[in-house]
């Protein structure tokens, strides 16, 4: 099963659990990924997509609240995606569904 989709998905931060869509597009090689998370604050494309398996890493650049660049590593389990999100904070945990 492919790891593509949209994935309505819940990370926890220190400004309290924040809901949104992480959206998965492969490439054509099957190896890298493009998409975006999408929540209130609006949306972020994520940067330097790596697919390995059912195993995601990426980065996204935020520019509010505050600037920063975050890691982030996720794992696809048929619907299910879990992860976490390295921030200068510490660990936050990503999880959710797909949903298309």
């Amino acid at each position: 099963m492919s790891v593509g989709g949209t994935y309505e998905v819940t990370t926890k931060t220190p400004m309290g659990d924040q809901s949104g869509t992480f959206t998965v597009v492969p490439a054509d090689d099957g190896k890298t990924f493009a998409g975006k998370f999408t929540g209130p604050m609006g949306s972020i494309d994520i940067e330097d997509g790596v697919i390995d398996g059912n195993d995601l890493t990426f980065k996204v650049t935020m520019t509010a609240p505050m600037p920063m660049t975050i890691d982030g590593k996720a794992t696809v389990d048929g619907e299910a995606i879990a992860g976490a999100m390295s921030t200068p904070f510490g660990a936050m945990a990503m999880t959710g569904k797909r949903v298309g």
